[in-house]
């Protein structure tokens, strides 16, 4: 008999939000292959001699703006989440992260010492990027190689387009707009570089991530769009502007948090902002549909940042959507797709 259980895998944070641990907690985020897909020596010029030498103190005072009593809001909400679950199935739930000190090694080691041997890893991420799922189950299966051999570790796939899922989206966004006054929604993904976009097309010629308006490719049925992260958000997107019925125009979507000198994927969540607020208008709302936990990239980046560009612009209300963090419907999604493996795997076994 097997015994089974659920590992959870986040992002990551910082231990705190001084110098020092943001240096160590960037150091290993940006020199992950997936995450600055270059060269190990371009990579480690960059990183090292250049980015780690430079953004660790900006970074901590955007994390000390955002920092909780209890700690880092992505790994106080992740640990909110993991706790509402454990109510929901009758399996271990783990917690663990991509990066920082909360290991992966270390959340398959506790699952480990309760005598789990048959896993359901849970990448919290909607859409399919090299630099959040594919880097999660690449570094699972190495740690499942080197220390865990008799583990058997299966996975959620990415959930972009699930209908449950569209539906807990869509009216927790209805339900943090109620009452609000917004002429525009702006649904904001974390951009990627787009030679990410070309490296994930598994048949080599069908994504034009250039293609900036139009997005034919996007639109174009094709199993380029199993591992697509664009086209997974465009779908986002469209599938909760249906389930709204938001109409034509009062809805886009834009690209946040670029790094470098590369080619992202755009519109530009910062300067979509800005238009829209030289455009005229007054009220705007914003959702973060790439993350289910809130963090830097939301609560600084958007929440603070983002409302100033926008009042800059002669904006007035500017409304933030939260997160699914720990939504009741969130959980209650989760716990139901747990379900669902397991009595899978018992048939199956």
């Amino acid at each position: 008999m097997t015994k089974k259980g659920v590992l959870l895998v986040n992002l990551g944070s910082p231990d705190s939000p001084n110098p020092k641990d943001v240096k160590k907690y960037l150091g290993e985020f940006l020199m992950d292959e997936r995450v600055i897909d270059v060269p190990l020596w371009a990579r480690t010029l960059l990183v090292k001699g250049i980015v780690l030498n430079t953004r660790p103190k900006a970074s901590a005072k955007a994390y000390q703006k955002i920092w909780w009593e209890e700690g880092s809001p992505l790994i106080v909400l992740s640990e909110r989440l993991q706790d509402k679950l454990k109510t929901e199935v009758d399996f271990p739930v783990a917690l663990a992260m991509r990066y920082g000190s909360m290991t992966i090694k270390k959340g398959l080691q506790e699952l480990a010492d309760q005598g789990v041997d048959e896993v359901f890893l849970i990448p919290l991420y909607p859409q399919f990027a090299m630099a959040t799922t594919e880097t999660i189950l690449v570094l699972a299966e190495e740690v499942r190689q080197a220390h865990f051999p008799k583990m058997n570790i299966s996975n959620l796939p990415p959930f972009y387009n699930v209908p449950e899922y569209i539906d807990v989206l869509a009216n927790s966004i209805k339900t943090h707009l109620e009452g609000k006054n917004y002429e525009h929604l702006l649904f904001s993904y974390h951009g990627v570089p787009e030679r990410h976009i070309r490296k994930s097309d598994i048949t080599n010629s069908h994504c034009t991530p250039s293609d900036k308006v139009d997005c034919f490719c996007c639109k174009t049925p094709s199993p380029a769009h199993e591992f697509c992260y664009k086209h997974q958000c465009k779908e986002v997107t469209r599938l909760v502007g249906e389930k709204l019925n938001l109409e034509e125009g009062s809805f886009s979507t834009s690209f946040q948090s670029r790094l470098g000198f590369d080619p992202w994927l755009q519109p530009y969540t910062d300067r979509t902002i800005e238009r829209l607020g030289k455009e005229g208008v007054k009220n705007m709302a914003i959702v973060t549909p790439a993350f289910v936990s809130d963090c830097l990239e939301t609560l600084e980046e958007i929440a603070m940042e983002g409302e100033e560009i926008f009042h800059e612009m002669g904006g007035k209300g500017f409304t933030t959507i939260p997160c699914l963090n720990d939504n009741d419907d969130w959980v209650a999604l989760l716990g139901k797709w747990i379900n669902e493996w397991a009595a899978a795997e018992t048939v199956n076994t």
